[in-house]
């Protein structure tokens, strides 16, 4: 992987003013702020534009043109940043199960890191929309594990690593994954399956998501809602593009793409959902 071009850039909009060092303390933290800071956001699949994945694409749109992504984006980036660091991490990949049962073997869609600190190995992942873990997991434990927002664990079957999610008092199967090496081919094509397909659960869709202390927030096309620890969710459909908009620009923190397409998209989605009452 070539190295950052704009590391500076990347560390002060986590809130660093010199690089920190490569310790388990500073992988928590980057990943609470990262999914805290960069929204999960599909508004270039929505408008089936291209989604280049090569580093300084990521950088550009991410770091300089104000915008989120989806993990082959996000997780490439926050890869990036700590090998940069120094630590001990690569690319892995994995299938989404949430939704349907744990042991569907769907296509491999997620991308996600491993990172070893001190021969102890942790996955990391900042790309996995509204049920991103805020913290690192311990791979090598099926105990549950506290993160900064909800509990976590993962599970192993036959080399596949189940990660699973507490909500609601129930454990719910996120995605299955295993240790396989992979190269710049392999996220080409899962990321070409992603924002082209037209089975892919992104393309022509929007999904969004940021955290927060105590609360994530989460957009799927014109349904919004906030998901906290302590209280019962808030949920309400949107009702026109430019609140949609505003939602975006000011919750989700997104710079919006200056697109010809996007307010007729947007309103596209509220038609939609207002003809499923």
């Amino acid at each position: 992987m070539t190295s950052l071009t704009h590391s500076r850039v990347y560390l002060q909009r986590l809130g660093y003013d010199s690089p920190p060092p490569p310790n388990l303390q500073t992988l928590r933290d980057l990943q609470l702020r990262h999914v805290c800071t960069f929204a999960f956001e599909s508004l270039s699949t929505l408008l089936r534009m291209p989604v280049p994945i090569d580093l300084l694409s990521v950088e550009q749109k991410v770091l300089l043109d104000g915008r989120g992504g989806y993990c082959y984006e996000l997780n490439q980036l926050f890869l990036a940043l700590l090998l940069e660091l120094g630590f001990d991490a690569r690319g892995i990949t994995g299938w989404v199960v949430m939704g349907g049962p744990p042991d569907a073997r769907t296509a491999r869609t997620h991308r996600l890191s491993l990172v070893t600190l001190d021969g102890v190995r942790y996955i990391s992942d900042v790309g996995f929309g509204g049920m991103v873990p805020s913290s690192p997991l311990r791979l090598d434990s099926d105990a549950p594990q506290a993160t900064a927002h909800e509990p976590y664990r993962l599970t192993l079957n036959e080399g596949h690593y189940t990660l699973w999610a507490q909500v609601a008092q129930a454990w719910r199967g996120l995605y299955v994954f295993d240790l396989q090496l992979q190269t710049d081919i392999d996220y080409e094509i899962g990321n070409w399956y992603v924002s082209t397909h037209p089975g892919s659960p992104f393309v022509g869709q929007l999904k969004a998501a940021l955290l927060a202390p105590g609360k994530r927030h989460t957009l799927a096309n014109a349904h919004y809602a906030t998901h906290y620890l302590d209280r019962p969710s808030e949920k309400r459909a949107i009702e026109s593009a430019d609140q949609m908009l505003a939602l975006l620009r000011d919750t989700f923190a997104i710079r919006l793409p200056d697109h010809p397409q996007l307010h007729a998209a947007l309103e596209g989605l509220v038609l939609a959902q207002s003809q499923e009452y």
